[in-house]
């Protein structure tokens, strides 16, 4: 039997403060933080939640974001009316989260002891969606054979940041954006896709040249990843700006344009269908505008995500910070690939977990869209190759946190069940 360990009475936050209090874990973002679309399900039509993955993990990845959560600044606040909703009430959530957990307790004890000590919200979803469904897909770290100086087969450069990259605001739109200042001295957008790779634009800021212009689109997606080298030493490469232009989906194109349907527009298709079809594949790339730049990563193992944090395999998410907020723990419910043992993709069970948003991504936007980072290796790469499956997402808010001083207890609730 599990003991029911004692909790101090704390005034419970009203829907309205509570909806308030989810804008402040928006934390960090420029400009106001929008929480659009989240919903209050019956707490009892919440699926049971369990975890399909190891403890320590979540652990990890919890630690981590607590820490994150610390570096805030200790003011940081949002006065709602004679109320005022602090950091230390985001911190007093992920530290009673990393409580229960660290009590091992039993599934069916972990499930009730989260229920008791928070209130799940769920994310919108996607426009005109039932049940707040979301696309749910997967990114991971590539690794892939480089050279740092052009020779051979390695002709195609990924670049680093180039000095004449600027920020600045936009006139018409009053938004701050990316561009370059041109020979007159004006400030203009930042030179596309094709511009950059068709003129030679940036000659001088090429940091390592790669087999396939395919595999470069594939890490300007991923956003991360590692160089092998001809002597077999590997480096890790990671995002370090873009030319501001917006994403678009080659994979949409390829639909739009009936070369495949909607299902079957998956990494490994399109990249078939690319190798199939080489007349179009400059054009195909050149859709997207958007251009990555990146840097060597040579002081953290893990990839990191937009929030300064290692990234943990099958635990870190990539949202959209003004629609989702970036400070709460999180749980997932979707579909993941199961793979043969010849590495190929045999069936899809269900993938239910709690997760951490601590990364975004370009073609993350809105409620209705999260990318669940998969890691490295070969079920990384064919999982998030294939992922595009409907699942929910639900964000946890501690329900005893009390606005002003978090004089709450961290002590967790357990049911008395064995």
């Amino acid at each position: 039997m599990q003991t029911l360990q004692p909790v101090i009475p704390c005034r419970l936050l009203s829907l309205q403060v509570l909806f308030f209090l989810l804008l402040l874990l928006c934390i960090p973002c420029t400009g106001t933080c929008q929480v659009s679309a989240l919903l209050l399900p019956p707490q009892e039509q919440i699926p049971p939640l369990h975890d399909d993955m190891d403890n320590q993990s979540l652990i990890i990845a919890a630690t981590r974001h607590l820490d994150y959560l610390r570096t805030l600044p200790s003011t940081a606040s949002l006065q709602v009316k004679d109320n005022r909703c602090s950091r230390d009430c985001l911190l007093e959530s992920m530290e009673t989260f990393l409580a229960i957990l660290k009590q091992n307790p039993s599934p069916a004890a972990f499930d009730q002891a989260v229920r008791d000590n928070f209130i799940l919200y769920q994310a919108g979803g996607r426009n005109n969606a039932k049940n707040g469904e979301m696309l749910i897909t997967g990114y991971y770290e590539p690794l892939l054979d480089g050279s740092l100086t052009r020779k051979g087969d390695f002709i195609h450069p990924l670049y680093a940041q180039p000095e004449g990259l600027i920020s600045y605001q936009d006139q018409r739109s009053g938004k701050k954006t990316t561009g370059r200042m041109d020979s007159s001295g004006e400030k203009v957008p930042f030179w596309s896709r094709a511009e950059i790779e068709e003129e030679n634009h940036l000659a001088g800021s090429e940091l390592v040249y790669l087999k396939d212009p395919v595999d470069c689109f594939v890490l300007h997606v991923q956003g991360s990843g590692k160089i092998r080298f001809p002597n077999g030493s590997q480096r890790a490469i990671q995002f370090a700006a873009t030319n501001g232009h917006e994403y678009k989906s080659i994979g949409k194109l390829l639909v739009d344009e009936k070369k495949m349907t909607f299902q079957e527009a998956t990494m490994p298709t399109i990249r078939q269908f690319l190798q199939e079809n080489p007349e179009d594949r400059q054009r195909i790339l050149h859709h997207n505008p958007r251009f990555v730049f990146f840097q060597w990563n040579d002081k953290k193992d893990s990839p990191t995500g937009s929030i300064g944090l290692p990234l943990t395999p099958g635990r870190s998410i990539a949202v959209d910070p003004k629609t989702l907020p970036t400070g709460a723990m999180a749980y997932l419910i979707s579909r993941k690939p199961v793979l043969n043992n010849k590495g190929q993709l045999e069936k899809w069970e269900v993938l239910q977990r709690f997760v951490l948003p601590q990364d975004t991504g370009s073609a993350i936007k809105g409620t209705g869209r999260a990318d669940l980072f998969l890691g490295n290796g070969h079920y990384a790469e064919i999982a998030a190759g294939n992922m595009k499956e409907e699942g929910q997402l639900y964000f946890l808010v501690k329900k005893d946190a009390k606005n002003g001083e978090a004089d709450c207890a961290v002590a967790p609730k357990f049911p008395d069940i064995p």
